[in-house]
């Protein structure tokens, strides 16, 4: 088996985490929780985490601002956004701004497992062209 992907997942509501954490890591991932952007933010300096999961309103910086902060830090990687707020305005600007997919809160684990073994590709593939 290939290397293990790692992903990150940042939401302010705790329950988001843990229930992607199980669901992804029995799907073969290493996953790590935040919820808050801040300690996500500084994991960054540590490390890049493959995919991000992450929420779109949150407190202090928002997942607009991670986002931006991953791709910066993190080239290789892919943002998925989840949000309760789907506007056409955010859905679009989250696009402009990096994001590899949004799926709409609330979600069902198969949208974001998909969502995250289409995003493992597209990293796989990064990974082989760098």
């Amino acid at each position: 088996m290939k290397d293990k992907l790692s992903i990150c997942v940042l939401d302010d509501e705790p329950i988001v985490g843990d229930r992607l954490k199980p669901e992804l890591e029995d799907a073969g991932y290493e996953v790590e929780i935040f919820v808050d952007s801040a300690s996500a933010i500084k994991r960054l300096d540590d490390r890049c985490f493959d995919i991000f999961v992450t929420d779109l309103k949150m407190e202090g910086v928002d997942g607009m601002g991670f986002l931006e902060k991953a791709k910066e830090r993190c080239e290789n990687s892919e943002v998925i956004m989840i949000t309760g707020y789907a506007t056409l305005e955010s859905v679009r600007e989250s696009f402009v701004r990096g994001a590899y997919d949004v799926i709409a809160k609330p979600f069902r684990i198969e949208e974001i497992r998909e969502a995250v073994n289409k995003a493992k590709k597209r990293v796989r593939k990064k990974k082989s062209h760098s």
